[in-house]
């Protein structure tokens, strides 16, 4: 059967009338046969049009593909036949009341009722034994099975999360994961704003993904509204996404050595993390990256003494990193710790479709930037760093491998002169009406992607937002299967997932 859906390209504008609509029938069966070949799901959602609703999903082999179609009453799940379905079709049924028959776990997404009236879906329906207040954890039988429940109040510094294991003594039979319980309705917002709030939103959605989710946003609005960025702009945006790499690589490798109490590298990462995000701070302005990226270029350029202080400054980093990464691995007792510990096989990780650092580690090679490069990563050779044990050892090493590239990228652009125009904040969007784009990047956790349609107005109709943290957060709880629960903060620590980046 030929392909019906259209190929497309990164951050690429689409008239919404040239995106194949399919019946419902042709699309299951295109998409279907696309994953169940090995392709993936990059965004799965629905949205409402002229009192209908529909269906979007954008779909990667080593290309991107869209297509759309209606919701049909009865909506056939897709989850029951290809796994990596699953969640995307559980978040629309929250949002929108869509109830796939046949979904093996049909549990909200996160913490609150499907944007509906919370007792009915599209259909008429009933809900409401779906709504929170009346969620019913999954639970192992057995005399000797003990449950042990931690969170969505921590004791640490961290947003809130719920975690509940089924335990047989000390091993964990099943972890299951319960996140949004803060709410935010990022993606509602971004339908509602004045244009000059958009990449204020864009780069709040994950603080520690400032540059990421700000460059899919960016890149979207300069699709839709065909503005090319400067080469100046592009190689800044590069340096920017990888200082945001380096420090939280080696802000994750510090919480490792944390968690199996070898302190000296703990303390050193933590200060290094430090020492990178000043390098933010050196070119922006801001220790995160906030306002830097902006759709059209950078609001801050790259005078000749930022780049020799920059310079200077990495070239003294550089043997601290070397040195302080030497001691974490060469330390016999730390490998014993992390090898073994925490293994997601390379099947399972193909069917939650985790990306990033976690997917590299279980044998996954994919890489945005190197599979659909934008900005400067054209001219950059990225290495694949797959590993093949998937364990907490795989994950830290995907971090070490990928903080000498990340400071070999920084070194090559950061030693060339560059000009660029700087961008005014507080923009306004002409958007172009009927139309579509979607933006791809790898940030430190992963594949970040932000879709957007626009109405016959021109006005956002749709704005979908997926975190790699949507896809990894079953990476944990797979990795946690026939583990010691005292291995659980070494294991969350390798994973480091995003709780704000999935509660949009």
């Amino acid at each position: 059967m030929s392909n019906a859906f259209l190929q497309i390209s990164n951050a690429e504008k689409v008239c919404r009338k040239e995106i194949p609509h399919l019946s419902f029938d042709e699309f299951r069966t295109q998409a279907l046969d696309m994953v169940t070949d090995g392709g993936k799901v990059v965004q799965y959602f629905a949205y409402p049009d002229k009192n209908r609703l529909k269906l979007l999903a954008v779909l990667r082999t080593d290309k991107l593909f869209v297509a759309g179609c209606d919701v049909p009453d009865p909506y056939p799940s897709f989850t029951r036949i290809c796994e990596p379905f699953h969640l995307f079709e559980r978040e629309m049924a929250e949002q929108y009341g869509i109830r796939p028959q046949g979904h093996p776990w049909l549990k909200m997404v996160r913490y609150h009722p499907n944007y509906s009236d919370g007792t009915a879906d599209v259909f008429g329906n009933d809900y409401t034994q779906d709504i929170p207040g009346n969620y019913t954890y999954y639970q192992v039988e057995g005399e000797e099975i003990h449950e042990v429940a931690v969170g969505p109040v921590h004791a640490g510094v961290i947003e809130p999360g719920h975690f509940r294991f089924n335990c047989i003594g000390e091993r964990v039979l099943h972890l299951e994961i319960q996140l949004g319980y803060q709410h935010r309705g990022i993606e509602k917002q971004l339908t509602q704003v004045p244009d000059k709030r958009l990449p204020i939103l864009g780069e709040n959605i994950a603080g520690d993904t400032t540059i990421g989710h700000s460059l899919c946003m960016a890149q979207n609005l300069e699709a839709l509204t065909e503005i090319q960025p400067d080469q100046g702009a592009q190689v800044i945006r590069t340096i920017a996404l990888e200082l945001e790499r380096l420090a939280n690589h080696i802000g994750d490798l510090g919480a490792l050595s944390g968690d199996v109490a070898f302190l000296p590298p703990a303390n050193y990462f933590g200060r290094i993390r430090g020492d990178f995000l000043n390098l933010s701070l050196l070119i922006c302005g801001n220790r995160f990256g906030k306002g830097l990226v902006r759709p059209g270029g950078v609001r801050f350029s790259l005078s000749n003494e930022i780049r020799r202080v920059l310079n200077d400054r990495l070239a003294e980093l550089r043997p601290e990193v070397t040195h302080v990464l030497e001691l974490l691995f060469n330390a016999v007792t730390v490998r014993a710790r992390f090898e073994g510990c925490g293994a997601v096989s390379h099947e399972d990780a193909d069917h939650l479709g985790l990306v990033g650092p976690a997917g590299r580690a279980s044998g996954m090679a994919y890489d945005v930037r190197r599979c659909f490069p934008t900005e400067h990563y054209p001219h950059i050779d990225i290495p694949k760093n797959k590993k093949a044990t998937g364990d907490v050892y795989a994950r830290a090493r995907v971090r070490y491998d990928e903080i000498h590239q990340s400071l070999q990228i920084i070194e090559s652009l950061a030693a060339i002169p560059v000009e660029t125009r700087c961008v005014s904040d507080g923009m306004a969007y002409d958007l172009p009406a009927s139309s579509f784009s979607v933006a791809l990047n790898e940030a430190w956790r992963g594949e970040v992607s932000h879709a957007v349609l626009t109405d016959e107005n021109g006005k956002i109709l749709r704005y979908k937002i997926k975190d790699p943290s949507f896809h990894n957060w079953n990476g944990l709880a797979m990795a946690l299967r026939d583990t010691g629960i005292s291995d659980f903060p070494l294991n969350n620590k390798s994973f480091n997932l995003s709780y704000c980046g999935f509660d949009l």
